[in-house]
């Protein structure tokens, strides 16, 4: 499938594919843009397909509506809605209308029961000069070393066969094949980045560079390179630092303290999980904060938990648990932080506060490392006081709690045991008595 605009670029990326023989189909956007000669240009992207004898497919957006109601530019808007009708004629040709798949059996064999997968590429016409451009503008933008080396001839269904050519040159051989193309008015306003690039940016710099071009060109080719030696020194350091358990991926804080370039390994790492660059410098100082701290993209949490830092989808039961060992004196989780502190009491006397905020539980009964976690159906614990043991949903239905509440209900466990339903009370079986030598205090801050 080739995208046509009818301009002189795609006009002659219709005509190399006619010449080799190739089997196309064109498909052309309206992005009614410029009124009528938005108008002008699918009728005759139209008669172009027909002049081949190939299926012609047309989308007409409402380009503008789209972009208010998306808050996106105009060339972002319209990127967005190219792409996505594009990708779902290659992955979901059921969108197809009626009409259009009546022309793409014109591709399909006649001997054979006929489906709609015909289109296997999307083929566009761009140049060597739009790719200097996509460069200057990723580089001003800020970009990594992806951004720099541009397009690729070749990403996923999309194909380029034209990178290597010049503008120039696609307009030689237009004039020389006699080719007829439409020009678009737009390409000559500035208000585009695109065209400030092309018609201000470039022409100036040529002024104290003539070569500029040339060296931007050498540069591609340069970044390229470079970028393969890139992404495998990447997979070598991801290879010793990632452990994957499940849907969850473990890296232990030591190993990637210890990593060089720190901040640039672990943008290359989080960025997958939907991690912005902006929030590399929140994971890197995870790595010294106190374990239950994490920081949250729209898709996945990444926890510090004692020496290893999690990352997991954001609503995992791993999200939502917290390993304690014996040494650490604060955790933080969702509802704030958990103080714990041991303490010898020999044969003194202690005063226990009436304060649903803290716990005061007799060291002997625990087992490190404690686990916090959310409460989850079925659990039950022993009430202080009640002497037998009770649901905690049935618990929190006499204790009153809204909806609301009960989501925001942490419990502390020790070896599958409830110690404490945190803010709320403890488990009978792990309370001070008067043999109780050691105690643990564990207070809750909101």
């Amino acid at each position: 499938m080739l995208a046509v605009s009818g301009g002189i670029d795609s006009v002659v990326l219709c005509e190399l594919c006619n010449q080799s023989a190739f089997h196309f189909i064109i498909a052309h956007c309206n992005f009614s843009l410029r009124g009528e000669e938005s108008d002008r240009d699918a009728a005759f992207v139209r008669k172009l397909a027909a002049s081949y004898g190939v299926p012609f497919l047309l989308k007409k957006f409402d380009t503008k509506a789209y972009a208010e109601s998306h808050k996106l530019s105009i060339q972002e808007a319209a990127r967005e809605l190219r792409y996505g009708w594009f990708d779902g004629l290659i992955n979901n040709p059921s969108i197809l209308d009626t009409a259009s798949l009546d022309t793409l059996r014109l591709l399909a064999d006649p001997t054979m029961p006929f489906t709609p997968r015909p289109i296997c590429h999307l083929v566009t016409a761009h140049h060597l000069d739009d790719n200097i451009e996509t460069m200057l503008m990723h580089f001003f933008r800020g970009t990594g070393i992806h951004g720099l080396r541009g397009m690729l001839p070749k990403q996923s269904y999309i194909v380029r066969p034209l990178l290597f050519a010049r503008k120039q040159e696609l307009k030689q051989f237009a004039q020389e094949n006699s080719l007829s193309w439409v020009e678009d008015s737009s390409n000559a306003l500035d208000k585009y980045s695109r065209n400030y690039f092309r018609n201000q940016v470039i022409p100036f710099v040529q002024k104290i560079y003539p070569e500029a071009e040339n060296n931007l060109n050498n540069n591609l080719r340069r970044f390229a390179d470079m970028e393969l030696l890139y992404e495998q020194a990447l997979e070598t350091h991801k290879k010793k630092l990632l452990e994957y358990k499940g849907d969850e991926v473990h890296i232990a804080v030591l190993k990637l303290q210890k990593a060089i370039p720190l901040h640039t390994i672990v943008y290359e790492i989080i960025k997958d999980f939907g991690f912005s660059a902006h929030q590399t410098d929140e994971v890197v100082r995870l790595l010294s904060s106190e374990s239950g701290r994490y920081v949250q993209s729209a898709t996945h949490r990444i926890i510090k938990n004692r020496r290893w830092l999690i990352i997991a989808p954001a609503h995992s039961e791993q999200a939502q648990t917290l390993v304690i060992e014996e040494d650490e004196d604060v955790v933080v989780f969702e509802n704030g932080s958990l103080l714990l502190n041991q303490l010898t009491i020999g044969n003194k006397q202690v005063t226990i506060a009436n304060d649903p905020s803290i716990a005061h539980l007799d060291k002997k009964e625990l087992q490190f490392p404690l686990i916090l976690r959310k409460w989850k159906k079925g659990d039950y614990f022993y009430p202080l006081g009640l002497g037998k043991k009770k649901k905690l949903a049935r618990f929190f239905i006499d204790q009153k709690l809204s909806l609301t509440d009960k989501e925001k209900v942490w419990v502390l466990e020790s070896n599958k045991r409830i110690v404490w339903v945190v803010g709320l009370r403890i488990d009978d079986r792990f309370k001070i008595t008067g043999g109780t030598r050691e105690m643990v205090r564990v207070e809750v801050q909101r």
